[in-house]
């Protein structure tokens, strides 16, 4: 099992960006998908984004073009930019890991391994 620790949340205005990081610890899987999963009070967890060991990349209709997913060579920590922030991008952002199987998405009931979140907070 892979422990995951997020940092880099926090209070911005709309159009604004942020930052996220989750730093693995343990054996990363060989082939892997990792996930950034937001949720809001009230709503249902959704998948943001998604990459996997291939370096394929998914987004969420909503974030495509702003959010950008992406990993570092030796695995131990996985980004997530926010850019052109909006209101409705308010939510606890988690991420996840899974090994890869037939393939890899954001749909938050694939992963098996989570973190405990960090909270970002955009103002109109």
């Amino acid at each position: 099992q892979v422990q995951l620790a997020e940092s880099g949340g926090g209070s911005a205005q709309a159009g604004e960006s942020l930052k996220l990081s989750c730093a693995a610890s343990g054996p990363m899987y060989r082939d892997y998908c990792l996930g950034w999963i937001r949720q809001d009070p009230g709503k249902e967890r959704e998948g943001v984004a998604a990459i996997d060991s291939n370096g394929d990349t998914f987004y969420k209709d909503s974030v495509k073009g702003r959010f950008t997913i992406s990993v570092e060579n030796d695995k131990t920590t996985l980004y997530l930019q926010l850019n052109s922030l909006k209101p409705e991008d308010t939510a606890m952002y988690y991420c996840a890991a899974r090994p890869l199987g037939g393939y890899c998405s954001y749909d938050p009931q694939m992963f098996g391994d989570w973190g405990q979140g960090t909270q970002v907070t955009v103002s109109s």
